[in-house]
């Protein structure tokens, strides 16, 4: 357990740091946009194009991990739309509390930690569970998050923007660049590839860091404006959806991916065990930006990602030190 926690430490302690940074001032709230965009848009996408194209094609194209983790996600979904749904609790609130249970912050903490953790053999089943929170989960949850206004026509215009969302985000795009490298053999010319090698081993410090920030910022912002139009006031069951994330999420991957293997999926245990680790995780921090565009009960979400992501220090360790 020691040896785990010596490699998880260090990741959580620059979440911390990030988020003491921005409380006490030392990081400007208007700086985090400009690291955010740096992870997004630069260090990210060559982190994952990196492990994409050192990754045999095989690895990324594994139909076993995408059948056992998808139905995962999507009772996740739907099991905690029917916790959390009430009079009090709209189609808008339980639909990014759902997203936010349901999708774990793989890109900017899990990549960077299970490779720390396992080495770079993780990237495979890790990149397909991503490209499916990415894709499928959040896609489904924003429809639904629309359910109360507009009906039918607002879900699907919901949907539409979600999709549209999807194809502006550069990791998606990473990921299938470096799928076709892994397939054709490709490499990088001298120069570009250590341009791309300096900027993806930038990712892990700054993207943690980062996450910090925003969380930071994320809970500032919500508690200075509990009546803004359209949130509802702090709901109780953050701890219910945080816990749901961080023992359920992982619990249900391991039993659904046991069961499969039973069943004679080829799921190896080596990426049954990535995909529980993964499931694992705290929240995703990119939840909070959605909630906020959508007009939901940020501080609400915003709860929900901290508390996953102060408790998954203990939680994830112990998962990290049960199965490896």
């Amino acid at each position: 357990m020691l040896s785990v926690v010596q490699v998880t430490l260090p990741f959580f302690a620059l979440v911390l740091l990030g988020y003491l940074a921005t409380r006490r001032g030392l990081l400007p709230v208007a700086a985090i946009p400009g690291l955010n965009a740096f992870v997004l848009f630069f260090a990210l996408p060559c982190m994952l194009f990196r492990f994409g194209a050192s990754t045999p094609i095989a690895q990324l194209l594994d139909v076993s991990v995408f059948i056992a983790y998808l139905p995962c996600a999507l009772i996740m979904v739907w099991l905690t739309i029917a916790l959390t749904r009430s009079r009090k609790t709209n189609w808008n609130n339980a639909s990014l509390g759902a997203l936010v249970a349901a999708f774990p912050n793989t890109g900017f903490m899990g990549m960077p930690m299970l490779v720390a953790l396992l080495g770079a053999k993780v990237a495979g089943p890790t990149i397909i569970t991503i490209v499916i929170d990415m894709v499928i989960t959040t896609s489904l949850c924003v429809a639904l998050s629309r359910l109360d206004a507009a009906g039918e026509h607002g879900a699907l215009v919901a949907l539409k923007k979600a999709l549209l969302g999807m194809v502006s985000n550069p990791m998606p795009w990473a990921i299938l660049l470096g799928t076709a490298f892994s397939a054709f053999h490709f490499e990088l010319l001298g120069p570009v590839a250590k341009t791309v090698e300096l900027l993806g081993n930038a990712a892990s410090p700054v993207a943690l860091f980062t996450i910090g920030a925003v969380l930071a910022r994320t809970s500032i912002a919500a508690t200075s404006r509990p009546d803004r139009p359209g949130a509802l006031r702090i709901s109780n069951d953050y701890w219910l959806i945080a816990l749901l994330k961080l023992f359920l999420h992982p619990l249900l991957v391991l039993l659904v991916g046991s069961s499969a293997i039973q069943l004679g999926l080829p799921l190896s245990h080596f990426a049954l065990t990535v995909m529980i680790l993964v499931a694992a995780l705290p929240s995703a921090s990119n939840v909070a930006l959605l909630a906020e565009r959508f007009e939901a009960d940020t501080a609400r979400i915003a709860r929900i990602i901290l508390v996953s992501t102060a408790l998954a220090f203990f939680t994830f360790s112990g998962a990290v030190a049960l199965l490896t």
